[in-house]
């Protein structure tokens, strides 16, 4: 008997929204359709138990007849099922699609669950499904419909339980026809799912392409290339997903190399992470996962991790920042929550409680693995520092709880290469640089400077990376750390002087007024100090703070007029200052003022243009000076 009949819901309004909404991630109904047969074999199992059967989902592709079959022996459905679940149910789910995100949101959908079936239509100008219940004595059903509006259905002739969905593909839409394309999705989508898939491939062997085609992963560099039909084959008569993740196991019953083949398998690389959390969690809340922390570089401005989000290892999305902490984005991993609502907008996901416990339980598992390496294996965390530093600094600077949990574990590497935590430092330089920590920001262009601390006994920190300005200041007026200074070498000099009488006498209004004259500079700043180093003559130091101040507005692209702020500290205890302060006022301590400046200049930064072709004039002049006088 066939039925004829028209959805009831105003589908003509929705199908337009719906492709408009999926347009970007059309090869979505791929995943819902696996999904689908995934579910029927579910509920099978539920109803008669794990039967020993050969269960599986099997992906047709067929570009003669221009069709994707999705086949599955799970379920199948009764008429009346048919006209339940997909007459009323799929259709009546997409007018809630349409209710619920035609609004202003438009923030993007997560997961688009609930489209189900519906999906087909995004890319077949035709879908059938023929369908036989598990019931006994059910009869075979045959649904048609070319448009998602009007539809047929009428006893069909299957002989096996079970459903195949068939799309008849549009013309625009070939590209589905290609089994390396549909190959790809499955891979990214279904590659975990519990159910065993299958690529069945009915390309005629001499048309088969040639593919050179990169992979979707951005990770992955290499082509992949059609092997021989033999290989294929073989390969054909493997499922293409991993049915039991390796996050899905207890850790104890995983081993190192397991973790390194998952991480390799995910990710399309050929490099190891350098260590990793297992999450494995059944209360409060359901979520299991694997979260790798990868080697990441200096400064990674524009780096971004790739984690990925699965429900019932389902592929949903990446980089989901609404359930995964904004600074844990830089790691990679995997985590499956079938808990979570995921059919729902960003914006809902942002205010649900639910989803901030969940957060904010992974930023704590995360905290306690590089707190139980630090205390447990603390070389070996030393060795990791170099490059988990800036994820750590991040994650401190965008989350106080996150800070809050790892402030112990927190190192900072001397220009010797040892690793301190605060405590420790300021313990190692109690009486030598009280609550300062001195840093610099490039060891060799500040070389001079450095060891100028460092004959001292006093440790000097690297500061190197482009979070590290951000740390700093979050360590000085949000960490907790009451009058703690980070302070450039370059910046202060208060470390380096000593209690000493030479050069007292002095004038110190005289050496200013020289400088000044010589230098044609009379709003510069000079001092008069007994350094510790007696062969320094002077130093030139900037304001920490307006330095900070020019060097932020730098980065962030803004132009504010920062003047600058330096001061020429002139060590009384050098015999070149004291000779040069009792010499008469001239040509000859007029080179000598300039010569000592840029000097000063270069321990920190190159000179440039003007002032480089200067200093070398005036350095061969003193030299031809030298000579007449030897």
């Amino acid at each position: 008997m066939e039925m004829k009949g028209n959805i009831s819901i105003h589908a003509q309004n929705i199908m337009p929204v719906i492709k408009r909404w999926l347009y970007s991630d059309k090869d979505i109904f791929i995943r819902e359709l696996v999904s689908n047969g995934c579910d029927a074999i579910t509920k099978y199992k539920m109803i008669k138990g794990e039967t020993g059967e050969d269960f599986r989902v099997t992906v047709t592709v067929d570009p003669e007849a221009g069709e994707i079959r999705f086949t599955d022996n799970g379920i199948g459905m009764t008429r009346e099922e048919v006209e339940k679940y997909i007459n009323q149910v799929a259709f009546s789910g997409a007018e809630e699609f349409l209710k619920n995100y035609t609004s202003d949101d438009q923030s993007g959908i997560i997961g688009h669950f609930g489209l189900g079936f519906y999906s087909a239509f995004m890319t077949a100008d035709k879908v059938t499904i023929d369908t036989l219940s598990w019931q006994e004595n059910a009869a075979p059903v045959l649904w048609e419909s070319e448009d998602g509006m009007a539809f047929t259905m009428q006893d069909g002739g299957r002989k096996e339980r079970g459903t195949t969905i068939i799309l008849h593909i549009m013309e625009e839409e070939k590209e589905f026809l290609d089994a390396f394309r549909v190959r790809g999705v499955l891979d990214r989508y279904c590659g975990y799912m519990a159910t065993p898939i299958y690529l069945e491939d009915l390309s005629p062997k001499e048309e088969k392409p040639h593919h050179e085609e990169h992979c979707d992963c951005e990770d992955c560099k290499e082509p992949h290339v059609h092997g021989t039909d033999e290989e294929e084959a073989e390969e054909a008569k493997k499922p293409i997903n991993d049915t039991h993740p390796l996050w899905l196991k207890n850790p104890k019953d995983c081993t190192e190399e397991e973790y390194k083949e998952t991480y390799r398998k995910l990710f399309h690389t050929f490099e190891d992470p350098l260590f990793w959390v297992h999450l494995n969690v059944d209360y409060p809340f359901n979520l299991k996962g694997i979260l790798y922390f990868p080697r990441l570089k200096k400064d990674f401005g524009g780096q971004e991790g790739q984690i990925k989000l699965f429900n019932r290892q389902v592929f949903v999305a990446d980089n989901i920042k609404e359930v995964i902490p904004e600074f844990l984005m830089l790691l990679k991993g995997a985590i499956d929550c079938p808990d979570l609502p995921l059919n729902v907008s960003r914006s809902f996901l942002q205010n649900d409680g639910y989803v901030k416990k969940l957060s904010a339980h992974i930023t704590k598992k995360v905290a306690d693995k590089l707190n139980g390496l630090f205390n447990t294996e603390r070389k070996q965390y030393e060795t990791y520092w170099d490059d988990i530093h800036p994820f750590v600094k991040y994650g401190c600077v965008r989350d106080a709880k996150f800070y809050d949990l790892v402030k112990g574990s927190l190192l900072l590497k001397s220009t010797a290469g040892e690793y301190f935590t605060l405590e420790e430092y300021k313990a190692r330089n109690e009486g030598k640089a009280e609550k300062k920590v001195y840093y610099t920001t490039e060891q060799n262009r500040q070389a001079a400077a450095v060891s100028l601390y460092v004959n001292r006994g006093i440790d000097v920190i690297v500061m190197d990376t482009l979070i590290d300005m951000n740390f700093m200041s979050f360590m000085e007026f949000g960490g907790g750390n009451e009058g703690l200074q980070f302070v450039r070498v370059d910046a202060d000099v208060s470390g380096l002087t000593e209690d000493s009488e030479e050069g007292k006498d002095i004038d110190q209004a005289q050496m200013e007024k020289l400088f000044r004259d010589a230098l044609e500079n009379a709003e510069l700043e000079v001092k008069m100090e007994a350094l510790s180093d007696k062969e320094l003559p002077l130093m030139l130091v900037e304001d920490e703070q307006i330095r900070r101040y020019k060097e932020m507005s730098a980065m962030y692209g803004q132009d504010f007029a920062f003047p600058d702020k330096y001061t020429l500290v002139l060590n009384r205890a050098c015999p070149a200052i004291r000779d040069l302060a009792a010499m008469e006022e001239g040509e000859v301590s007029a080179l000598l003022c300039k010569q000592m400046y840029d000097l000063a200049r270069m321990s920190s930064r190159p000179l440039e243009a003007e002032d480089l072709k200067a200093f070398i004039s005036r350095s061969n002049e003193l030299i031809a000076l030298l000579a007449r006088k030897a």
